[in-house]
């Protein structure tokens, strides 16, 4: 039985944000405890060209968002990218979850075999729906993802690798 685009995606995303969102309640712990003000962490960032901790998950709302309402034929909700506290890191979470959540199996499968074209930086592009998600969106969700993660790491939060991969329950 093959993979579909459905299978490849939403359960990815709605796995990888429910670990994303564990990940800032850890932070959150040690800031307590450490009496670290939250706002070092929320504007953290790993190198001075790179975005803070804020870019890192506004960038994986945006893969996941915008990449399953190309696949799902839907418009994406507006996020204003207004972000500057955990508080409202973790409300921007819950709320691609819920909105990638609304668009349905047959919906993104429809998509299979078809073509996603879009414009980055002036240029359009056009990929097969497959690679769009495996090579474009995935890479670019996994990428901010990660990158979130370390730079809660460098910041000294206690993370390990299980935190980032999650419970296989």
């Amino acid at each position: 039985m093959p993979l579909t685009l459905y299978q490849a995606s939403v359960p990815v995303f709605t796995r990888g944000f429910n670990n994303l969102a564990a990940v800032l309640e850890k932070a959150r712990a040690h800031a307590e405890a450490n009496n670290i003000d939250l706002a070092t962490y929320v504007n953290a960032r790993l190198a001075p060209d790179m975005y803070p901790l804020t870019g890192q998950i506004q960038g994986a709302s945006d893969a996941a968002k915008f990449g399953i309402a190309r696949l799902g034929g839907v418009t994406p909700p507006s996020m204003a990218d207004t972000e500057t506290t955990l508080e409202e890191l973790q409300a921007r979470i819950a709320n691609t979850i819920a909105f990638i959540s609304t668009v349905s199996e047959a919906q993104i499968n429809a998509s299979e075999g078809g073509t996603i074209t879009l414009k980055i930086r002036g240029k359009e592009m056009s990929f097969p729906s497959e690679p769009y998600l495996l090579n474009f969106v995935m890479p670019n969700f996994y990428f901010h993802v990660t990158t979130a993660y370390a730079i809660l790491r460098n910041q000294g939060v206690p993370l390990g690798k299980m935190d980032f991969l999650g419970s296989f329950n």
